[in-house]
């Protein structure tokens, strides 16, 4: 009922100060002409139609109808009282202010059509307490889905950050490194480039010509003692046939092992290469074992 006051009052004001001024001008314009008494009639007949088809217009209003001729006569005696308004004024003196007033009944008129407009689109309580609450989830769903897109955004703005931090790093790493092996490859280069380094390494190489210039020998650190050399055997020498071998090494068995059993052996005054000593220890334990 509020809400329909902020619109149906003022046209209700705007409605009662035009049909008191049109009764005012019609009195005093037909005053003059004609006994005031019949002026006052005309004025209110002008004031009652116009009224009557307010009010009738209302009634099919709020019946959700709508007349179109009650319209037309409607917007018809607001056109007559402001045109009775603005005659009068134009024969007064002070013309400008019955003119500042004249617009009066039509004023009110369209304050009527704000009114039924208002109330077309008037609705319940309920229905705005709903509009209300779809209004508000709609800015709680809007309001979650930005926090979430924020979020989302800070999180990849944070790991790109991250993943490029550590490619840097590597890519630094991996142009130290570079730049490390490319000097350690320069000066490499650079050595082996130079003169003396050809003839150092030629030096410590073995003689592949006869005119190459003899090698290097090595440095020995500490004191040595000289091999003595192998005597050769004298050519009337026989060697140990491999059953004498056998019955040599089968009497040094006691020794333990064969490296003790083959010292022994050239300590008694033998001869015998080594692959024929080993072959016979090989002998003489297998036939102990078995």
């Amino acid at each position: 009922m509020q809400k329909r006051s902020m619109t149906a009052a003022p046209a209700v004001a705007m409605t009662a100060v035009s049909m008191v001024l049109t009764v005012v001008v019609i009195v005093m314009w037909l005053g003059e002409a004609m006994h005031w008494g019949v002026a006052l009639v005309v004025g209110l007949g002008l004031d009652g139609g116009w009224l009557a088809t307010l009010a009738y217009d209302r009634r099919l209003a709020a019946q959700g109808d709508h007349s179109r001729p009650i319209t037309v006569i409607g917007w018809g005696f607001g056109l007559l009282a402001t045109g009775v308004l603005v005659a009068h004024a134009l024969g007064e003196e002070s013309a400008g202010a019955w003119l500042a007033v004249a617009w009066l009944p039509l004023a009110a008129k369209c304050l009527w059509v704000v009114h039924g407009l208002w109330e077309r689109t008037a609705l319940t309580p309920d229905a705005l307490d709903q509009i209300r609450e779809i209004q508000q989830t709609a800015r709680d769903r809007a309001a979650v889905a930005r926090a979430q897109l924020r979020a989302e955004a800070g999180t990849e703005v944070t790991r790109l950050e991250a993943v490029t931090g550590a490619g840097a790093r590597v890519a630094r790493v991996q142009a130290e490194t570079a730049g490390d092996l490319a000097s350690a490859w320069s000066t490499l280069e650079a050595a082996r480039a130079e003169d003396g380094t050809a003839r150092a390494l030629t030096c410590v190489t073995s003689r592949v010509t006869p005119a190459s210039p003899p090698s290097w020998r090595l440095p020995i650190w500490g004191p040595t003692d000289p091999v003595p050399a192998i005597e050769a055997q004298s050519a009337d020498v026989v060697p140990l046939s491999n059953e004498e071998i056998d019955s040599i090494m089968s009497g040094l068995l006691d020794s333990g092992s064969y490296r003790v059993a083959a010292s022994r052996f050239r300590d008694m005054g033998y001869s015998a290469g080594e692959a024929r000593l080993q072959a016979s220890w090989r002998r003489v334990t297998r036939e102990v074992a078995a």
